[in-house]
């Protein structure tokens, strides 16, 4: 299992800073018809953030964190002038809407992207699925779950990459919470990522906090997760575990990490 001794390290190996180019910011853009439900109108929406004048960049779709109950889509600060292209999307939330719907949000905000982002001059070969927390997890389903970009035509072992932010990889709280079960109680079921390794499933970066910092056993959950993939024969999975930082002060210190997964997959 690898493990991240030091942020610091890791970040010392980054490649150096990409040349300036300019960016477009596209807010607010539908991802889903929504026949007339105000909700869908609302928040199944998405912002785009893509360079200008170059072509074949890498593209992250980032899905926000906010335990499946709160949150908005967002730009990462950390993710802005590296070259890539940031799909930040939205998402209808619990408990508004219950299980598998946000699911259902996140593949459709994806297809978006895969049907989109040529136009803009970006590569459908480089698209790279992560998110944080509730944004980890909808990322680990939408990739290793194909059930849900099926609708869509696409199948996810054509991405790039995934990397989830301290993502859940048992079925998520939020959804047991639905069902009248405690969030110490775990559950592995079809909305679990871990029920769904497998070997051919795009590279995978697991980013966890410090293990004793973390919400509720998340990083023990991404090391069970690591282990699986590697148990069904997944021949590029990585775990890193951000000493030191914990659920939420992870983000920022994983955003080197993101881009230097991402840079060195694109090259």
């Amino acid at each position: 299992m690898s493990l991240l001794p030091l942020l610091i390290a890791a970040a010392l190996h980054l490649q150096a800073p990409p040349a300036p180019t300019t960016y477009d910011f596209v807010p607010n853009i539908p991802y889903r018809a929504s026949n007339g439900d105000k909700l869908i109108e609302k928040q199944c929406r998405l912002d785009l953030y893509v360079p200008k004048s170059t072509k074949d960049f890498p593209t992250i779709v980032w899905f926000h964190g906010g335990g499946l109950t709160g949150g908005q889509k967002e730009i990462p600060t950390r993710l802005k002038n590296q070259n890539v292209a940031v799909v930040g999307a939205e998402y209808r939330l619990s408990p508004t809407v219950k299980a598998p719907t946000y699911i259902e949000d996140a593949a459709a905000a994806v297809a978006w992207t895969v049907q989109n982002i040529a136009k803009y001059g970006g590569s459908t070969k480089k698209i790279f699925i992560s998110g944080h927390s509730a944004g980890g997890y909808l990322a680990s389903m939408v990739v290793l779950d194909k059930r849900w970009l099926k609708p869509y035509g696409i199948d996810p072992d054509s991405f790039a990459g995934l990397v989830p932010f301290s993502g859940q990889s048992i079925t998520h709280f939020t959804i047991r919470k639905e069902r009248g079960i405690s969030d110490k109680q775990p559950v592995i079921d079809d909305l679990a990522p871990v029920f769904h390794v497998r070997k051919d499933a795009p590279p995978i970066l697991l980013l966890s906090g410090d293990r004793n910092k973390e919400l509720l056993g998340r990083y023990e959950e991404s090391a069970y997760f690591w282990r699986l993939l590697k148990e069904v024969g997944h021949p590029n999975v990585q775990l890193l575990e951000l000493q030191g930082f914990d659920h939420g002060g992870m983000i920022d210190p994983g955003m080197p990490l993101l881009l230097e997964f991402v840079r060195g997959a694109s090259s």
